[in-house]
């Protein structure tokens, strides 16, 4: 990406909200928005009146409906003269983030309520079209379990996978889980490496505990200009750095799925930012499937290559250490509200950096990078992919 548009701290995030993550809760979505809403109303002391910018992320239990952002407007009571739905999978939180800034810059708007909400335990209505389904399907591929499966065999072919390292990296985040009231009820006990690599296997040699479930919930963030931010005495936390790229080597039909996007968007956040990885005081990456933070790990720079499962075993990774991670446990050990789930891993980043972390707080945290994914197709890597950095 060319410039760096956030690099001035003009735009910012003042609130951020997040609902309790339930399993087969009967909700719906509309309601976790409006949860969601509520939250974020109480904390910045304004209301729908206020917010003239909406942003949503598409939620699997509402695929089916091609006017999702006019009803959820509708039910919120607001009435947006910005209005966007962002379909880039976990990566669509931090892309909206972007795209709010730069409706916000351009005078578009004034004040924008970010929001992902979703119930997908409750009521699936998502149907993944495009030819390369018809290539797992018969064979009974079982979606992204399956996919990531594949992928960690082809890493497996170039480097060793140390599990212990993925054990390491799933211990620390289900300690963050532990102490996180949001988190789902039965993942709010701890575990250990044992655990992890006793765990049955799904899609040899991805195991139960490699990958996320999906579950029920909502969060979101309100975001304004700084100045206005300043005059209403709100808390701030600014995006200075972001990149994304989708369907990455697009041109090559047979690419090797080991290498992402975030090879690229990773050492790009980095150099708008004029940052190297040890400048990252946290690090809250997209977490649907284990593998896929260690790689990120390796491709953005925190470790070399064929080494992210060394760095995870023989790095401190909890909130006091190195480089802590998913300090609140992130989707896997939280549950993962459908496709809201990217929003997650942003709100820890946001409530980390405003420092309201309580027991599982970093300590000085100044910076967070925080990353998105957007599904895996058969034959690929995952297909879209985002990074951001916030600082305080």
């Amino acid at each position: 990406m060319k410039g760096n548009f956030l690099k001035d701290k003009d735009v910012c995030i003042v609130a951020y909200a997040e609902t309790k993550i339930g399993r087969r809760t009967g909700r719906t979505a509309y309601e976790f928005a409006s949860e969601v809403a509520a939250e974020l109303y109480r904390k910045t002391k304004l209301g729908p009146p206020d917010i003239d910018g909406l942003g949503f992320t598409v939620p699997l239990s509402e695929a089916g409906n091609a006017f999702w952002s006019n009803y959820c407007s509708d039910y919120l009571g607001i009435t947006p003269r910005w209005l966007q739905t962002s379909d880039l999978g976990g990566a669509s939180v931090t892309g909206n983030i972007a795209r709010a800034a730069m409706a916000i810059q351009s005078g578009w708007c004034e004040t924008v309520m970010l929001i992902g909400a979703d119930a997908p335990s409750t009521n699936w209505r998502a149907y993944y079209g495009g030819y390369r389904n018809e290539f797992w399907d018969p064979v009974g591929i079982q979606g992204p379990p399956g996919a990531f499966g594949l992928l960690m065999n082809r890493y497996m072919a170039q480097h060793e996978l140390d599990f212990t390292g993925l054990g390491a990296l799933i211990v620390a985040q289900r300690e963050g889980a532990v102490v996180n009231k949001n988190a789902y009820e039965s993942f709010r006990k701890k575990i250990t490496i044992d655990d992890y690599l006793n765990s049955r296997q799904v899609s040899s040699p991805l195991r139960l505990l490699d990958s996320v479930m999906f579950c029920d919930g909502g969060n979101g963030v309100v975001m304004m200009k700084t100045a206005r931010a300043r005059r209403l005495g709100l808390k701030r936390v600014y995006p200075i750095a972001y990149s994304e790229i989708t369907n990455f080597n697009g041109a090559e039909q047979t690419p090797d799925i080991t290498i992402t996007g975030h090879s690229v968007v990773g050492p790009d956040v980095l150099k708008m930012a004029k940052m190297k990885p040890r400048d990252i005081d946290m690090f809250h990456p997209y977490d649907d499937f284990l593998i896929a933070v260690m790689l990120k790990l390796e491709q953005i720079g925190f470790c070399k290559p064929g080494q992210g499962s060394q760095f995870l075993r023989d790095t401190d990774i909890g909130p006091k250490g190195v480089l802590p991670i998913n300090t609140g446990g992130g989707q896997i050990c939280c549950g993962q509200p459908g496709l809201a789930g990217g929003g997650i891993n942003v709100v820890e980043a946001v409530r980390q950096l405003m420092g309201e972390a309580g027991r599982r707080q970093v300590p000085n945290a100044r910076n967070a990078m925080v990353t998105g994914i957007g599904v895996i197709p058969y034959g690929r890597s995952w297909g879209a992919s985002s990074a951001m950095i916030l600082a305080n």
